[in-house]
Formats: C-alpha cells, sequence, structure tokens
C-alpha cells in the first residue's frame, strides 16, 4: 500500500495535466497501487473564496469510493475570517490537516499572522502542509512569476511549538541540506519527495532527513506520478525504510502522531 501526501484535484490555470479531472486521478492512483492520496484544491491556491474551495474539496473526496481521498483544507491568512476556515476544516469537514500557500497568498513566515495560523492548527490538532513551490519556474507564466517560500524563520517557530505537526511540500528544489537540518531536527517536522531530483536522490534526502520524517509524494497531476514511484525504485532502500516513507509515517501521523 502506497500513501500519496502531496496531490491535487481541480485545474491548473496555465495549462491542462493529464488526471486533473477525479476520474482519472482516481484511476491513475490505483493503477500504481495508491490506496489513499491526501489532496489540497488548485482552487484555493488563486480564489478568494476559501470556504466555498473547501467545500467542494470535502464533498469531491467524499464521492469517490475506488480510492481514499483526505482533504487537506486551504487557508490564507490574508483574507478576512480565515480563523472561521480553519474551524470549518476540522470541525464541519473533518479534515486532518490544511494546505498553505504563502508565495500565492501573500504573506511571510516572520509574520505574527502566520504565527497565529500555526497556534490555531496545534489547538486543533491540525496537520499543516506548507508548500514551498507549486510549479517549476521555468515553465511559470511570464506575468505570474512566484518565488519560493523563504522557510528560514520556520525552525524558530518549530522550537517553540511541539504540538505542531507541519510538513513542507515540494521543497527539496528550493532547500539545500544546510536548510533541511535544523527543520528536521524536530520530530514533528516532515518533508516529502515530490521535487527531490537526481539519481540516489531519496537515499541523499535521508543523510540529512530522518526516514521516519519523510513522506511520499507526487504532487500528483502537476507531477507525474510514476515520477515519485521511480524515485523510490532507484533508491536501493530498505523494505522496512520504503514501508515507512510510502506507508507507515503518514499513517502514523493520521492517527495524531508523529
Amino acid at each position: 500500500m502506497i500513501i500519496d501526501i502531496n496531490a491535487n484535484v481541480s485545474r491548473w490555470p496555465f495549462r491542462r495535466t493529464p488526471c486533473d479531472e477525479l476520474p482519472q486521478l482516481a484511476e491513475k492512483l490505483l493503477a500504481h497501487g495508491v490506496r489513499q492520496a491526501w489532496v489540497g484544491s488548485l482552487d484555493g491556491v488563486f480564489h478568494r473564496d476559501c470556504g466555498g474551495v473547501n467545500r467542494r474539496l470535502a464533498a469531491d473526496c467524499g464521492s469517490e469510493r475506488r480510492v481514499q481521498l483526505v482533504p487537506f483544507g486551504s487557508v490564507n491568512p490574508r483574507l478576512p475570517d480565515w480563523q472561521e476556515d480553519v474551524r470549518r476544516c476540522a470541525e464541519d469537514y473533518r479534515m486532518p490537516g490544511i494546505r498553505l500557500h504563502p508565495n500565492y497568498h501573500g504573506y511571510r513566515l516572520d509574520e505574527p499572522v502566520f504565527a497565529q495560523l500555526l497556534d490555531l492548527a496545534a489547538q486543533r490538532q491540525l496537520i499543516v502542509q506548507l508548500v514551498v513551490r507549486m510549479d517549476d519556474v521555468r515553465v511559470q507564466h511570464p506575468l505570474m512569476r512566484v518565488a519560493d517560500v523563504d522557510v528560514k524563520p520556520l525552525a524558530g517557530l518549530l522550537r517553540t511549538r511541539p504540538a505542531l505537526r507541519l510538513m513542507l511540500l515540494n521543497s527539496q528544489a528550493a532547500l539545500r541540506a544546510a536548510d533541511l537540518q535544523p527543520l528536521a531536527a524536530a520530530e514533528h517536522f516532515g518533508v516529502d519527495i515530490a521535487m527531490q531530483e537526481g539519481v540516489g536522490g531519496v537515499a541523499a534526502l535521508l543523510r540529512t532527513v530522518p526516514s521516519t520524517q519523510v513522506f511520499f509524494g507526487s504532487h500528483l497531476p502537476l507531477f507525474v506520478l510514476e515520477s515519485a514511484l521511480l524515485k523510490m525504485q532507484e533508491a536501493g532502500l530498505e523494505a522496512s525504510v520504503r514501508r515507512a516513507i510510502e506507508c507507515e509515517n503518514a499513517q502514523r501521523w493520521l492517527s495524531g502522531g508523529t
């Protein structure tokens, strides 16, 4: 069994992608042995109505019976009443976590509102997924250049919030080992493999981040699922380590552990 903790529904506004319709997304996951996927909505990156985005996301995930789609709601702390969006994710939709896009929503990680958002998520025992990059800079629309999230303030925020569970998505193209080391010192921190590139990339990542804190993520449908599967295949990992990354770490976090 594989759990993909980095998948998306809806359409990317700058190009059509394979599997950007829900039935095709589910078929792709099933064809490759992915039985559960943690799903955010691409609408949440751009739409101002996060409440509507999250309502549709919960309905879409609930309607799919072939594969378990676990919704992660969008929260934009730059919008009015964002705290209510957090409450709805936790209480109304029973989501286990939220997905954040600071670079698209226009806030930095050293701003007080971000710390407030982390505190509220921790109080509600929500997993926080922070997306460092959505698209390769080489294919971004010339009028929509979006810089990677600057995660430097994150290590201090993690140290003072032991109840917080936070994972970075799509971070390896932007961060070096020296950037990840202070973050990985917190056991309640995780990272996915979606943008881990190069031969032996996953094995190299494990020299910086413990295997208990690394998660299988594909960034489907913007990336192809087969890429993430091949990264795991060529890494040459022990069976127990591979199981941890592909499944067990996600199961543990979903049940409330770290």
